[in-house]
């Protein structure tokens, strides 16, 4: 399996699909910052996303814009467009008030949101930039976005027997499809994006993902990348930064609270499955990253989520 896969495993992605929304009047809807990672997809009609910080981005049909940490940001008929609170809209919607419903071109929206293991995060989350758009231009992951979308939207139209939980599977493809045209087709500077992108970094990522519970070296670690071991730990700090053997720690601590949440296993056997012999020392690490210990965080987590 490959890094990300592994990655995406451990981060529990979960998918949301909205109603589709429609405006045909001039509109505008302001969404909050939260926790989680908004999509939008423009099925018809046209609209601007502004978002703070950033050039107002213009949708056309089509189009997918991903807002990766959630930040607050405005959907727009117009640039020049006034807007109401989301939950406002939300509301009004329930009470069975039509809002933005004049006379005016259509605009039809289908929108989500992605969720992600709070406790368990990965370097990954952070080197998303803050929005990132796709064009409806024609390529293979383009076909496989477009094919996903016209699932979602009939599943939408239908409502037939479980399409909440195939709409949830169909945002999370559309969640990695996004990541992966993103990944290949922009200029990710640094970060774990990147270094998947290099494929001699790539490789030795996998060799740490695929086995963390072994005593990897950095000689180990450097032939797998088909590099020298000088020049290796040079560009895995430039491209990730931080060293390989602080990557490979980061990752074993991420996978034993992996485990801590999934499992009954005593501390000592995932201490192991992680590449730690002895418990008392996988608990000095652990606390040390953590700031609580294995037990204490698992106590903590698995009794708030109850």
């Amino acid at each position: 399996m490959d890094a990300l896969s592994d990655v995406l495993d451990s981060l529990k992605l979960k998918g949301v699909v909205y109603q589709k929304i429609r405006f045909t009047a001039p509109w505008g809807v302001a969404i909050a910052q939260d926790q989680y990672s908004q999509f939008w997809r423009l099925l018809k009609g046209r609209c601007y996303v502004s978002i703070a910080g950033e050039e107002i981005i213009k949708m056309n049909e089509g189009d997918f814009i991903l807002v990766p940490h959630g930040a607050a940001h405005r959907i727009l008929g117009h640039p020049d467009n006034a807007s109401v609170p989301a939950a406002h809209y939300v509301k009004a919607l329930q009470s069975g008030q039509l809002l933005f419903q004049g006379n005016d071109e259509e605009t039809l929206l289908i929108g989500g949101h992605f969720e992600f293991t709070s406790s368990v995060l990965h370097p990954f989350i952070q080197s998303l930039p803050k929005v990132i758009k796709l064009n409806s231009h024609q390529n293979e992951i383009r076909l496989w976005l477009e094919q996903s979308a016209a699932f979602m939207n009939e599943e939408l139209n239908t409502g037939r027997a479980g399409s909440r939980v195939i709409l949830g599977r169909l945002a999370e493809v559309v969640f990695i499809l996004i990541i992966r045209a993103y990944t290949e087709e922009a200029e990710v500077g640094q970060g774990f994006l990147r270094a998947i992108k290099d494929p001699q970094i790539s490789t030795s990522l996998n060799c740490m993902h695929a086995a963390p519970e072994k005593e990897w070296t950095l000689d180990q670690l450097a032939v797998a990348a088909g590099m020298s071991r000088s020049p290796y730990c040079k560009k895995f700090k430039m491209l990730l930064g931080e060293t390989p053997l602080v990557y490979l720690t980061n990752w074993r601590i991420l996978r034993s609270k992996e485990f801590l949440l999934e499992n009954k296993e005593n501390i000592s056997a995932i201490a192991e499955k992680v590449g730690y012999q002895s418990e008392a020392a996988f608990n000095r690490l652990f606390k040390s990253k953590v700031g609580e210990t294995p037990a204490s965080f698992r106590r903590r987590v698995l009794t708030h989520s109850k």
